[in-house]
């Protein structure tokens, strides 16, 4: 039996002799600036532990552009809810490889996060660099020292998004390598995770638009790299993603924009307040995959099969009753106005 299949009912048994007593695992929550996002925000605010918005942004100079949302920020205040924004570089591989180089430059990135950390209050910032050559992986360590290093000397914290990397290795196909060189392979867990104050283990995107049809965080698959990640992280850094959106799959055009033919199958993101309307449009039936844990469906148009995955209420309740077995510091859940709003009824209310 699987370790995640056996906790639930003792979980519950226990529930109201413990729960006075522990601690509920942190539920930070991802924001996009999307009026659907601020939406989700308004409306459960008071059972969101950590809000980390999208806000800031750095090049290959070092240069922070972007800021808070004066709507957002001031909400958050009102609740007291802690708001720990992210920074990016975009995704642009050879523009971080740059900054990563630069001392100068990553001297102003330290310096102007802990000016506008001061400016509004927030409690530190996390990192979200991805698409980053394996190459890179000392580099990046280097600069998460350092920066890690600064704002705890202003009382400020650093959490970081990371590629989940089980088995630590490149695999055998050239998917996997491709993987390896340019996604999982520039996160050193250990030593991130000895400097970081949390650690957001990015458990979902298993398959991608990348992939064909499958789920978007199979529940084995998050098993393995959970179960990897804790031999190299503290578990009370250790936060799980939960993705909240679906993945669409359908047969997109076979002529490029070049007039070449080629195959071309194709997926979009779709959000539960769309999922749930496609299968009631197309007549699907909503199925349950007990080993992926995970709901899924199919329907034809024009005579071909689409698929959606989707992580509804249930598979969240699933993934969150692993984050409270295993004693995590919580989950990040990316991202409020994807999910299903049963969701909701899981978690607690925050203690602020």
């Amino acid at each position: 039996m699987k370790r995640w299949m056996f906790p639930v009912l003792s979980l519950c048994f226990g529930l109201a002799s413990t729960s006075a007593f522990a601690k509920a695992p942190t539920a930070l929550f991802y924001m996009l600036e999307s009026q659907k996002s601020i939406n989700s925000l308004e409306a459960h605010i008071d059972k969101i532990d950590l809000l980390v918005p999208t806000w800031y942004g750095v090049d290959e100079n070092g240069l922070v552009s972007g800021g808070p949302n004066p709507y957002v920020l001031k909400l958050a205040k009102a609740h007291r809810l802690p708001v720990m924004p992210i920074v990016s570089a975009g995704g642009d591989r050879k523009k971080f490889h740059d900054l990563l180089g630069n001392e100068t430059a990553k001297k102003a990135m330290i310096a102007s996060l802990v000016e506008q950390a001061k400016k509004y209050g927030f409690t530190g910032f996390q990192f979200d660099f991805e698409n980053i050559a394996w190459t890179d992986r000392d580099a990046l360590t280097l600069l998460t020292r350092q920066t890690a290093e600064a704002l705890h000397k202003q009382g400020l914290k650093l959490s970081m998004a990371v590629v989940p990397n089980a088995p630590g290795a490149a695999g055998e196909g050239p998917f996997s390598k491709w993987m390896w060189e340019y996604w999982r392979g520039a996160y050193d867990l250990k030593a991130l995770g000895q400097v970081l104050d949390v650690v957001c283990l990015m458990t979902y995107d298993q398959h991608t638009r990348w992939t064909t049809p499958g789920p978007v965080a199979g529940m084995p698959w998050v098993m393995e790299n959970l179960d990897y990640a804790m031999k190299l992280v503290p578990r009370e850094k250790l936060s799980l993603g939960i993705g909240l959106y679906g993945y669409h799959w359908f047969a997109g055009n076979p002529v490029g924009e070049d007039g070449k033919e080629h195959s071309n199958i194709s997926a979009q993101y779709i959000d539960a307040d769309e999922s749930f309307p496609l299968a009631k449009q197309f007549n699907a039936t909503m199925q349950w995959d007990p080993v992926e844990h995970e709901s899924w469906f199919y329907f034809y148009r024009d005579q071909m099969r689409e698929w959606v995955f989707l992580p509804d209420a249930h598979a969240f309740r699933d993934r969150y009753d692993v984050v409270k077995q295993d004693k995590l510091e919580g989950f990040c859940a990316w991202v409020l106005g994807a999910e299903d709003p049963k969701v909701w009824d899981e978690l607690p209310d925050a203690v602020r």
